[in-house]
């Protein structure tokens, strides 16, 4: 039979160790690095994007609010008062004859932070204004922490 000699064989289990060969240390270090400098990178961006989502959720949410308190005073004759509050748009308030609601199915939502949203009747124009404060859940402030109302 023929059988491989020696020096043939030699080549072969080079390659394959050559092949199984790992990475090192720092190879391995290296790479961290850099994947924690794309994270440091690119985090913040990421984050700015994702809060925003949070500024448009609650500009949509007070825009429906503001469509079925329209609604509202269009079969009621006036809008909510200050004292009934958005909860009128919910539950019938004392002394209305006519009311066809639930005007907004589901309850009242609460702003994206889970703080509720502030009502006025009358607002600080004149007509009605649906408030939230933002994610600092105080007046006034600069990107999350704006107010965002119906205001025009």
């Amino acid at each position: 039979m023929f059988a491989l000699s020696t020096p043939s064989r030699r080549p072969v289990a080079k390659a394959i160790a050559q092949v199984q060969r790992g990475f090192t240390l720092i190879e391995i270090l290296v790479i961290v690095a850099i994947l924690a400098l794309l994270a440091s990178l690119v985090g913040p961006q990421v984050m700015g994007v994702l809060g925003g989502q949070k500024s448009k959720t609650a500009m949509i949410q007070i825009s429906e609010i503001d469509k079925a308190l329209d609604v509202f005073n269009l079969d009621v004759g006036r809008y909510p008062t200050s004292s009934e509050g958005l909860q009128a748009l919910v539950t019938r308030p004392g002394g209305v004859s006519i009311w066809n609601g639930p005007y907004l199915k589901g309850g009242v939502p609460n702003d994206p932070w889970g703080k509720p949203y502030m009502y006025s009747n009358p607002g600080p124009n004149g007509g009605v204004q649906v408030l939230s404060y933002g994610a600092n859940g105080v007046p006034g402030g600069e990107g999350e922490n704006a107010d965002i109302s119906n205001a025009k």
